[in-house]
């Protein structure tokens, strides 16, 4: 294999381009030429590729987003569009492609694969929620970006003797939430995982108010039943049940566009190079995470028909230290 491909798919997280620069740098250091692919799978379809070297990837691994670009592409999930994708590589003589991102971006390479071609998988989601890796490129950043901002409407909230409801992303899995509830030290934590009623957030949230507690934090997933705003407008009629005035934050995509922290830096060059050498070593249909320490692979038939629960222990010590 001398020739191969790599491109970023799904939504950004912080830590992409440093795991591009990781697979180029990689592969070309083993006498490998590497292609980029634009826009993800649409550049795959359109036949958007770019020559990627040494010095192309230089200065990239502190910045987030992805400089290869990112899009939907509904094409890529027909059968004539796979088709057309493949020819597109076959065309420029690629015989191996790395494809950095999340659970329908994995679903993509597992398709690929499926059809005969050899992708390698690198994990890469701020959501956390693929299966076969403890942790996902970017986690660590936005939960960062997170919990500065937990910690900053504490201050105001404490200057108002306010509550606040805070919603974070992560689509259905709540992993972002719980870890910035546990270490925001939030009052109550909502998650799509263990649903809770208004009226048991309202006990809690007046527990808080009489302790004399100056303020109290709710975190809030965005894949909840109960969304922040939904919770918002009932508690809008409700507002005696809870001993604090009520303000709302959505934090939404501002978690996405950090610099990656060391930790995101670290792991996607680790998997990047991983998904590299496990290319060029002849082993693909396999996405590269991270567990107990180490890089593992997971086969692509694993990681999109299963799903990734809660650590039970996170879920504990939420409960206890919220009091």
């Amino acid at each position: 294999m001398d020739r191969i491909a790599v491109l970023t798919s799904g939504g950004d997280a912080p830590g992409m381009n440093a795991a591009t620069r990781a697979v180029t740098r990689t592969a070309i250091s083993q006498g490998c030429e590497v292609l980029g692919v634009q826009r993800g799978f649409r550049g795959l379809v359109d036949d958007d590729f770019v020559s990627l070297g040494v010095r192309d990837v230089g200065g990239i691994i502190q910045h987030g987003g992805t400089v290869l670009g990112t899009s939907r592409c509904p094409e890529f999930t027909t059968q004539p569009g796979r088709e057309r994708a493949l020819a597109n590589l076959g065309g420029r003589r690629i015989q191996g492609l790395v494809v950095i991102g999340g659970n329908g971006s994995q679903c993509g390479s597992h398709a690929l694969s499926e059809m005969g071609f050899p992708v390698v998988g690198v994990a890469s989601t701020i959501d956390n929620d693929l299966a076969g890796t403890e942790i996902t490129i970017g986690v660590d950043t936005a939960l960062n970006v997170a919990l500065e901002a937990i910690d900053r409407l504490k201050v105001t909230a404490s200057s108002h003797r306010r509550a606040f409801l805070v919603e974070v992303m992560g689509r259905k899995h709540g992993y972002l939430a719980l870890m910035a509830g546990i270490a925001g030290g939030a009052e109550a934590i909502v998650l799509p995982e263990t649903e809770i009623e208004p009226e048991d957030l309202a006990r809690r949230i007046r527990g808080a108010y009489e302790r004399g507690k100056p303020h109290a934090l709710v975190v809030v997933a965005e894949g909840a039943t109960w969304t922040a705003t939904a919770l918002s407008s009932h508690f809008e009629e409700h507002q005696r049940e809870l001993g604090f005035e009520l303000r709302m934050t959505i934090l939404g995509h501002v978690q996405r566009g950090a610099s990656p922290t060391a930790a995101d830096r670290l792991l996607a060059s680790r998997l990047g190079t991983t998904a590299v050498d496990t290319l060029l070593r002849g082993e693909y249909g396999v996405l590269a995470g991270w567990r107990r320490g180490e890089a593992v692979l997971t086969p692509f038939r694993e990681v999109v028909t299963s799903t990734k629960s809660l650590d039970p222990a996170l879920l504990r010590l939420a409960g206890l230290l919220a009091t």
